[in-house]
């Protein structure tokens, strides 16, 4: 089943161009990973899954028009923004109870599990709370909903590293469960790459990689290159090319890797190389189509 799927779609933001024709999918039951720089565009398109804009061309979420049918669809799916905010002069535990009495879906003994995991108390307001604690809360109200889409932008902004790494643990541990799917973007693009099924990079409004990860792992390959080979490596056409610790790192497209295990250490590159390789290639591109 199909939980996403836009053809053609479209936004402009007067002579803007926010998304560019991009054609989505998301298969039901995955963990997606929307990856771009900042003005890329992704935060538009969830905008647009979600119905908060209007759009051009085709979108289906969950079988429904999220524009004309969006308070029908956010029965279905849950939704945090990196600025999440909630009422400062709300109590925790009020937090819980407006929520459980407005969402049908809301588990709250599974909120409370979540908040057991922090230093967070019951009777603290949301304003005596720190940037980091006030996530961890709204992050804990969102997981603790049965949704069928969970759409997270920049989730654990302003959080520490301990608590980034529990958070993903536990979406991927106690959350997904193979039947709710899960969008998720984030420039810390490391520390979500064991969670992910798919990967997607969009920029300029353009996707410009769309695979599973199974794909990515068998595509991309990553040569550290020794001493002597750097003229047969370089002649098997890296995409892209960096220096780390004194020796020439190399990424690589549908190479052989039997040949490039001759020339030195093959490991398979993480995304955050990838996303360097992909979007500065892009941009190089355009500087020279601009120039020629």
């Amino acid at each position: 089943m199909m939980c996403i799927e836009a053809t053609g779609l479209k936004k402009h933001f007067k002579s803007t161009v926010a998304l560019d024709g991009i054609d989505l999918r998301v298969e039901s039951g995955r963990i997606l990973g929307l990856i771009g720089p900042n003005g890329a565009g992704k935060s538009t398109a969830l905008n647009a899954i979600l119905g908060l804009i209007p759009f051009e061309g085709g979108l289906k979420v969950l079988g429904r028009d999220p524009w004309t049918e969006r308070n029908a669809l956010m029965r279905d799916v849950c939704f945090i923004a990196d600025v999440a905010v909630l009422p400062r002069w709300m109590s925790v535990a009020q937090a819980l109870d407006y929520v459980a009495g407005v969402h049908p879906r809301f588990d709250r003994a599974k909120a409370e599990t979540l908040l057991a995991k922090t230093s967070i108390q019951r009777m603290s307001k949301v304003r005596q709370l720190s940037k980091g604690m006030v996530t961890q809360l709204h992050l804990a109200l969102i997981m603790a909903i049965d949704a069928k889409l969970l759409v997270l932008d920049e989730p654990t902004l302003g959080l520490d590293i301990l608590y980034r790494k529990q958070f993903y643990d536990s979406l991927l541990n106690d959350y997904f469960d193979h039947s709710r799917t899960i969008v998720v973007t984030t420039h810390q693009v490391e520390e979500v790459q064991h969670i992910l099924t798919d990967l997607m990079f969009i920029d300029r409004g353009r996707i410009v990689l769309d695979c599973s990860m199974e794909a990515f792992e068998e595509r991309y390959a990553e040569l550290a290159v020794s001493a002597g080979n750097l003229d047969a490596a370089r002649a098997l056409k890296p995409i892209y090319e960096r220096q780390a610790f004194g020796r020439t790192v190399m990424l690589f497209d549908r190479a052989d890797r039997a040949r490039l295990a001759a020339l030195g250490e093959v490991h398979t590159p993480n995304i955050g190389d990838l996303f360097v390789a992909v979007i500065g290639g892009q941009n190089a591109a355009a500087k020279e189509a601009g120039t020629a």
